[in-house]
């Protein structure tokens, strides 16, 4: 909900003509995944050429619709399963990994058990946490920030384990972004409109330790099957200098009440501004349209300090020869 994470939610994925043209996507995570918030759905889809993924829940994911992969993503939720718990009917990770299950039985019964499991093997997968986690969870405040980044990391480790024990091969990882400069941050906690120095550090320390944790993996499992994507790096640029790239501001939403318009979510009764494409935030949470296309470029060919240990093309092409 509050990680300026960059999601790579497509499936389908169209290259060059020589790359292999048909590939399923999976998301999971919070709500910058999740379908109602995803704004990245159609910047990648209008970049590949490639057909959304639907909500798993979607009454129209059934029969060959699920070759397309599948959204999973629930808001609200982060690396541990207290996280969020004041709110009603979210779908935690552990959650989101049984209706994993589910659909693998589903689709098994579509196109068989080897073909199934082939397709999963073969799938981009998309997985964003951890903003949640520093931001509403009451537990944070029981530990220093590098103790709890440590603690976070640990059992993100577990949550990916888990993830490539039931089928995924090649997972984008994302960090969290500079959590303490979103408008909702800037609204409730921030006296001079600048970015909270708490939330600035805790995502500099837990986005190295991600960094090195999936290094760490995927030296185990010999292969490149977690590639870790620097949000913060990717977001950090637009919002410290949003002229550069022709934005009015990066401190007020385009769409909220109050301060910054970073109190509550974008409803018929928000201040709306005339110009969206102005703005680099839509909400108190998420980027607009037009960051998403900045980060969305960086995803597909950002260099070693932004996707490690490669991005997103070079995947593409890897990928195309399996």
């Amino acid at each position: 909900m509050l990680v300026l994470a960059t999601v790579v939610v497509a499936i389908i994925v169209v290259v060059p003509k020589r790359v292999k043209a048909v590939r399923a996507f999976f998301v999971f995570g919070d709500s910058l995944v999740d379908s109602g918030n995803n704004n990245y759905l159609p910047t990648i889809s209008k970049r590949i050429g490639s057909e959304p993924t639907l909500p798993y829940m979607s009454p129209k994911l059934n029969g060959q619709k699920l070759l397309v992969g599948a959204n999973f993503a629930s808001a609200g939720i982060g690396i541990l399963n207290d996280t969020g718990i004041q709110f009603v009917g979210i779908i935690r990770m552990f959650q989101q990994f049984e209706l994993f299950e589910q659909y693998q039985q589903r689709l098994s019964a579509v196109i068989g058990a080897k073909r199934a499991k082939k397709v999963v093997n073969e799938a981009l997968v998309l997985m964003t946490l951890g903003g949640n986690d520093f931001v509403i969870t009451p537990r944070s405040r029981q530990f220093t920030v590098p103790d709890f980044s440590r603690y976070l990391i640990s059992q993100y480790r577990r949550i990916l384990m888990r993830l490539y024990e039931l089928g995924a091969r090649r997972v984008l990882v994302t960090g969290t972004g500079p959590l303490g400069c979103v408008p909702s941050q800037l609204a409730m906690r921030s006296s001079n409109g600048e970015c909270l120095a708490e939330l600035q550090q805790a995502t500099q320390i837990f986005n190295p330790l991600l960094d090195n944790m999936t290094k760490d993996l995927n030296s185990q499992l010999g292969a490149h099957t977690f590639v870790s994507v620097n949000a913060f790096l990717m977001n950090i640029d637009f919002i410290t200098n949003p002229q550069k790239y022709g934005f009015v501001t990066s401190k007020m939403a385009s769409c909220g009440q109050g301060p910054y318009n970073g109190l509550g979510p974008c409803n018929p009764l928000s201040d709306l501004c005339q110009n969206r494409y102005a703005y680099a935030f839509w909400d108190a949470f998420h980027p607009s349209q037009r960051a998403l296309e900045f980060i969305v470029d960086e995803i597909f060919k950002g260099t070693s300090n932004l996707m490690s240990p490669i991005n997103l093309s070079t995947i593409m092409v890897l990928d195309s020869n399996i």
